[in-house]
């Protein structure tokens, strides 16, 4: 699947000339700027990688939160999502606040 695939599948919007243009990375999903990595066995991740996705996100909408969507594997996919610590802190207060109510 192509970046643009992997975008439609899960909802998102896609930005025109990702990279290219004054819109950064691959695109949009509700409160989320997503960058796509497609690899077939792996995928490394550092500040620089990290630091170049928050920035792409600053200059998007900076009331968006940046996420990594990594994508690995040729046939069968592995589809993992990179989030900011407090994002994960706040998945799981929604979660649990949910899980009280039931």
């Amino acid at each position: 699947m192509s970046e643009r695939s992997e975008l439609k599948r899960i909802g998102a919007t896609a930005h025109k000339n990702s990279g290219r243009n004054m819109k950064k990375a691959d695109g949009s999903l509700d409160r989320y700027v997503v960058d796509v990595k497609e690899y077939r066995q792996s995928f490394s991740i550092n500040r620089d990688v990290w630091a170049k996705i928050v920035t792409d996100t600053l200059k998007v909408d900076s009331n968006k939160s940046p996420v990594i969507m990594v994508v690995l594997g040729e046939h069968q996919k592995t589809r993992l999502a990179i989030i900011e610590w407090s994002e994960f802190e706040e998945l799981r207060e929604i979660r649990d606040k949910y899980e009280r109510e039931q």
